[in-house]
């Protein structure tokens, strides 16, 4: 299987769907969804696992009652774009749970980083311990997030 979206047919995609919608869909009812036999669909789930489409299962965690209800967002301009600068900084995100996502971007700066804290104490001490501390940080701005309007992992197929 490549990676390709035309390698998939139909009943792929809705099985793909299904379980974009609940990951925990037994296969017995996953077979119903899709109308086909339960050995069937459990074949084409571990083909679309080996073929890197599924990429795993996760629950969905309510961030306000885990004590990170404050969703930041940061821009991050590094002092020097070098391939060096860029892996140490890389490396370094890593090793941060507080920093959820990071994804190196085109345009006026080189790294936007998403993190979900307490308060805004807690990212003020974030900012300070972790943030500035990173390997190349030059210049950040911060984005706290009033209200979270759409949020999804779901693709659309």
């Amino acid at each position: 299987m490549t990676d390709s979206l035309s390698d998939l047919d139909r009943i792929d995609l809705k099985i793909l769907n299904c379980l974009q919608r609940d990951g925990r869909l037994s296969n017995l009812k996953l077979a119903e969804a899709v109308t086909l036999s339960p050995t069937a669909v459990l074949a084409r789930v571990q083909r679309l696992t080996r073929g890197g489409y599924i990429l795993g299962y996760e629950a969905r965690l309510n961030p306000l009652k885990l004590g990170r209800g404050m969703m930041v967002f940061v821009e991050v301009l590094l002092d020097r774009t070098t391939p060096n600068v860029f892996e140490q900084f890389k490396a370094a995100v890593q090793v941060h749970d507080a920093i959820m996502e990071c994804h190196m971007v085109a345009g006026g700066f080189d790294y936007l980083l998403k993190t979900r804290m307490a308060d805004m104490a807690a990212y003020r001490d974030f900012a300070g311990t972790v943030l500035w501390q990173l390997p190349g940080v030059r210049e950040t701005r911060t984005y706290a997030v009033m209200e979270e309007v759409k949020a999804t992992t779901r693709l659309p197929l």
